[in-house]
């Protein structure tokens, strides 16, 4: 007999954890967090979940409850003798902590990679990781999904002329590189320095912007200072209009103010992360029929290729 699928929210992923649930034609299962006045929490399956295929969907952004209520939601779902859980990490946080950079840092996403593995992980599902070679850190199967498959749609319904897509850094350009070829358009690319951490310096731009409309495209953005330093200085390169669409809406500090300060004309996010605040310029596209049509094939044991554009 087959084991059943279940599927079940972190506290903080159950707006997704619903939408994606309904795109499946399931429902998301039973569970509760019990919190001390200390600030520990328990986390308990309302329902059993002996040889059921488990699928726990919880984004791991800041605060690191999110990440430690995964965990334990994994542990118990382990100690409950589930068959296989599979941890659905829309947004994987410490994703930029892939490599030591400088002497005397820590590696974050090895070490997150680490946890979930000893919390007993079968396999992970996640989307736009900051960097790709994070799949590596695994010894279990990741499925690496892209927000292409919800965002170029939309950038194709906007029907914009003389298109230029643009990195917003060096490191984002194999990106912007893959969605100028889909689409056929031109490319830029821009090149900045950075003071410290979430700081940028100098910025100039390395294409032709010069009356195009410019689409700049990231997996995530925090505190919005590189997209509206880029989008000002497209604008002043001569670019007819600058959006920019990015995968994960992190937006810390002051990312909301400079958005709406900034020459864009609009931002573009996927649902992996919920907004806490938000501005007439942004707009959100949920990843729920993905991840869906993703859980489902991976419990049928059928490919998943066919899901991705890119």
């Amino acid at each position: 007999m087959k084991a059943p699928i279940k599927i079940f929210a972190g506290s903080n992923s159950e707006y997704l954890a619903d939408k994606i649930a309904e795109a499946a034609g399931l429902q998301v299962g039973e569970s509760s967090i019990v919190r001390f006045s200390d600030g520990e929490f328990e986390t308990c399956y309302e329902e059993t979940v002996r040889g059921a295929h488990v699928f726990i969907i919880q984004s791991t952004y800041p605060p690191t409850d999110n990440l430690m209520e995964l965990l334990l939601m994994i542990d118990a779902a382990k100690r409950a003798s589930a068959y296989k859980v599979c941890a659905v990490i829309p947004y994987f946080g410490f994703a930029r902590q892939d490599r030591k950079d400088r002497p005397r840092v820590a590696i974050g996403a090895k070490l997150v990679a680490n946890l979930l593995m000893a919390a007993g992980v079968d396999r992970v599902m996640t989307m736009d990781l900051h960097a790709d070679q994070i799949q590596g850190f695994f010894d279990i199967p990741v499925d690496h999904l892209y927000g292409s498959s919800v965002l170029l749609p939309y950038i194709e319904s906007l029907k914009l002329d003389n298109l230029v897509i643009a990195s917003p850094d060096m490191g984002g350009s194999k990106r912007a590189n893959a969605y100028a070829k889909y689409l056929k358009s031109g490319l830029a690319i821009c090149h900045k320095s950075r003071e410290k951490a979430n700081v940028v310096g100098e910025m100039t731009a390395i294409g032709d912007v010069d009356g195009k409309n410019v689409v700049i495209i990231d997996d995530m953005i925090d505190t919005a200072g590189t997209i509206a330093k880029a989008a000002n200085m497209l604008k002043e390169k001569g670019a007819r209009t600058v959006r920019a669409i990015a995968s994960h809406a992190v937006l810390s500090g002051p990312a909301i103010e400079r958005i709406e300060s900034s020459a864009l004309e609009e931002v573009v996010f996927t649902d992996s992360i919920p907004l806490k605040s938000t501005c007439p310029k942004i707009k959100e596209l949920s990843i729920a029929d993905i991840f869906a049509k993703t859980i489902l094939n991976v419990y049928n044991c059928q490919s998943i290729s066919s899901n991705f554009i890119l």
